[in-house]
């Protein structure tokens, strides 16, 4: 069948229509055109005395336009009635054109702000750090990013995710209101989306973070992002791209998703570990937390061409500023805490806990070291302990098996929660006796059924079957009813908890527990560092690793004597000698006071220290 014509040219119209704003201030164009031109031919030919009084074809022309932008040209009009019947028609039509662009400009402008509100422009920035996702964390690793590029003279911080862009610089605002140099901006798109993801300038980022997200599928997202990643068609080197997974059987998937280039971490893992070290350790965390974020003290890779020839373990005592952890060698591996007589080669850098690499430097003139007060620590062999887990979550059964790898022979470790869990009690263990007691963790006469003075450590898990606030609303009630039995009972365990937001953790500190395990925020403040400095992954490995050096806090009485006045450069010197390295200390009379709960990272080495009975050393040991 053939189409008419008409209907081809009212198909093509509606065509050039859908163009938006462009196409429909073209179509008034020509329309004042045509107006122009018709009102022209019409004066020259019915008004020719009027015409030639108006210079002719071109003054009429002029005359027209005029009218049509502004209606009351007209009013100073004379001739004769045809010639102000035109002038009059040109004017009315002008009058209909003109309030037609106004309202097209209009209608065009608004939807171009609300594209922009909606943050959906391509974003054109260099050296950038992309966040990828949201979630309740997003506000931590902003807060630290902005720390950590507070020496800059620029910066910028972009966040992809599938929300109102309007929105996020209102929540970001509200909770991070001050970002200093660094600018902070907002794109909404869907990570998960090839298109979204090239909204934010990935070829020119600096690093990029992959946030794992909230819900059931969080680590699915953050595998298929990893895979948009590895997959993308880049030219030139590749943006630092770090990102975590929550569920241990995913890790593998993720890494070989991300390539060889992406660093990825097991969430779970490292939450486990921190726990059952915490267990043992009290305040662990909270010098694992100084440590990660850029507030306080960080691990820096350091050349010292000055301490080249020598060995690692003179190293200890050459900064007057700054403690050095370890070796890394021009030729790549990373050693942390190697053996003393490790030779320092040209090329090499120290790594070195410090405030800030500016702040690093080396001393003219060593402390004195004070040998009468250095001590000699007592053996002590391993005894059996007995452990009260309190809940049970996804985690608990990693952190049985890890402390069956940990514990002396004949420990034993009780599960009290609501339900049994049949098969991680019943499961054979090499070290552990493993028992279960039915219990309600927020009911104070199930707590007191359990005999707790009979246990030497408490651990209190977070319920992952509810939300978090609540769970962590449920832990508080539990704090608070064991914290009021262990001042009955006279002070006979320690108690180490999980909280999902670290706002709740100074609420808790009424509680007085000994250490509080923020696996969210301590995973964040990771990634944060190794956005940084990728560097940094073979130190962490190596520290949260139980085969390697670990962070340990240990008696003060097994360095220097108590009570007695010394230097840290003595203690760092007891130390050496015992094949460790002493970062800091922690006084037990603060222990219970935020935010540093008596930690203390590379304190100065000259200045005269006592330590105390209950006071502890922070190393960084093999055991």
């Amino acid at each position: 069948m053939r189409v008419r014509l008409r209907t081809r040219l009212r198909y093509w119209f509606d065509g050039t229509m859908d163009r938006g704003t462009p196409a429909l201030i073209g179509w008034l164009g020509l329309a004042s055109v045509a107006l122009i031109a018709v009102v022209t031919i019409l004066v020259v030919l019915l008004t020719n005395e009027d015409a030639e009084l108006n210079d002719g074809w071109i003054g009429v022309a002029w005359m027209s336009l005029l009218r049509t932008l502004d209606p009351g040209t007209m009013g100073g009009d004379t001739g004769n009635p045809v010639f102000l019947g035109l002038m009059l028609t040109v004017t009315v039509g002008g009058i209909f054109i003109v309030s037609a662009l106004i309202g097209v400009l209009t209608t065009g402008l608004e939807t171009r702000i609300e594209q922009l509100r909606k943050g959906r422009s391509q974003l054109v920035e260099r050296g950038h750090t992309i966040i990828l996702g949201w979630s309740e964390q997003v506000f931590t690793v902003i807060g630290e990013l902005v720390k950590a590029n507070q020496s800059a003279r620029r910066s910028c911080v972009v966040i992809l995710a599938d929300r109102d862009k309007v929105g996020m610089e209102d929540q970001i605002r509200m909770r991070v209101p001050d970002t200093g140099h660094t600018r902070v901006i907002c794109r909404s798109g869907n990570p998960l989306k090839r298109a979204d993801l090239e909204l934010v300038s990935p070829q020119t980022a600096k690093s990029i973070m992959v946030l794992p997200p909230q819900g059931e599928d969080a680590d699915i997202d953050v595998i298929k992002v990893l895979l948009l990643l590895n997959n993308r068609p880049w030219t030139g080197a590749r943006p630092h791209i770090v990102a975590a997974v929550q569920d241990s059987e995913n890790l593998a998937a993720a890494r070989l998703a991300a390539g060889e280039s992406a660093l990825v971490i097991d969430a779970d893992d490292i939450t486990v570990r921190m726990v059952v070290q915490s267990h043992r350790q009290a305040g662990l965390s909270t010098v694992c937390t100084d440590l990660l974020d850029f507030a306080g003290n960080e691990i820096y890779f350091r050349p010292e061409p000055a301490l080249a020839g020598s060995t690692y373990g003179e190293a200890l005592g050459a900064y007057e500023l700054g403690v050095p952890i370890g070796v890394h060698k021009a030729d790549g591996p990373v050693l942390v805490n190697p053996p003393q007589d490790t030779s320092i080669a040209a090329g090499d850098s120290m790594i070195v806990v410090a405030e800030d690499d500016l702040l690093i430097r080396l001393a003219a003139d060593r402390p004195p070291i004070i040998e009468e007060v250095i001590t000699t620590a007592p053996e002590r062999k391993p005894v059996p302990d007995r452990t009260l887990l309190i809940g049970w979550n996804a985690r608990a059964a990693k952190i049985i098996a890890l402390l069956d790898r940990l514990a002396p022979p004949g420990s034993a470790v009780d599960v009290a929660a609501p339900r049994r869990p049949v098969y991680a009690v019943e499961m054979p263990r090499q070290n552990l006796v493993v028992g279960f007691k039915p219990c309600e963790p927020t009911s104070r006469r199930s707590l007191e059924s359990l005999d707790l003075g009979s246990y030497q450590h408490i651990v209190v898990l977070s319920n992952d079957g509810v939300d978090p606030d609540r769970a962590d609303n449920r832990t508080l009630v539990t704090l608070l009813h064991l914290r009021d039995i262990e001042v009955r009972l006279g002070d006979p365990y320690s108690i180490v908890t999980e909280m999902n937001d670290d706002n709740n953790r100074e609420v808790a500190q009424v509680t007085k527990a000994d250490d509080f395990i923020v696996s969210s925020k301590l995973i964040c403040l990771m990634l944060t560092q190794l956005a940084e400095n990728r560097n940094l992954y073979a130190v962490f490995a190596d520290l949260f690793d139980p085969a390697g050096s670990e962070i340990y806090l240990k008696p003060a009485s097994d360095y220097v004597l108590p009570g007695v006045e010394a230097n840290f450069a003595t203690v760092i010197e007891s130390a050496r000698r015992r094949g460790e390295v002493a970062i800091g200390y922690r006084r037990a009379g603060h222990s219970d006071e935020p935010p540093a709960y008596g930690v203390t990272l590379n304190p100065p080495k000259g200045a005269p220290l006592v330590l105390d009975d209950g006071d502890h050393v922070i190393v960084v040991a093999e055991d």
